[in-house]
């Protein structure tokens, strides 16, 4: 029998991590192949995750899905650089979103939550600060040295 919290995780967030993921990759089936391996990391991960609140869970998600992502893009970048070059458009596309990626990784652990929790989950500071468990006033803070850092990197 399935660990009924990992049913209901599932239940909790499917709509809204297959929503994220839509956004991230432009392609519902790409987003739905992202949401069943990260549950299936849920799975295989089942006894570190009971022990959490319904917050941590849903972070471990999203940090788990976004890395998914995130070795997928490397492995086409990979396979576009020893395969067929795809076409130009798209081959721009993906490097464009790697550097994105890339930037937002090079930020302090947090602001890097934060600022993919509101632009790219388009949540609130006080949405942001019930997830990660610090006060919305800190949000707002660690947001603006996030934009300060990318601003500085993309100058």
């Amino acid at each position: 029998m399935m660990n009924r919290y990992i049913t209901e995780l599932y239940e909790q967030l499917n709509a809204e991590l297959l929503g994220w993921c839509s956004s991230m990759t432009g392609d519902a089936y790409e987003a739905q192949e992202l949401v069943q391996e990260g549950f299936l990391r849920a799975i295989k991960h089942s006894d570190t995750l009971q022990s959490m609140d319904f917050n941590r869970k849903r972070a471990w998600m999203y940090q788990t899905i976004k890395h998914l992502f995130i070795d997928g893009l490397r492995k086409r970048k990979r396979e576009s650089l020893t395969g067929e070059i795809p076409e130009t458009m798209e081959l721009s596309q993906e490097f464009a979103e790697a550097e994105w990626i890339q930037l937002i990784n090079s930020l302090p652990k947090d602001e890097g939550k934060i600022f993919v929790l509101r632009y790219m989950e388009d949540m609130t500071s006080g949405q942001i600060s019930e997830i990660l468990g610090i006060p919305p006033g800190t949000v707002r803070s660690k947001l603006h040295d996030a934009r300060k850092h990318l601003q500085k990197k993309l100058e």
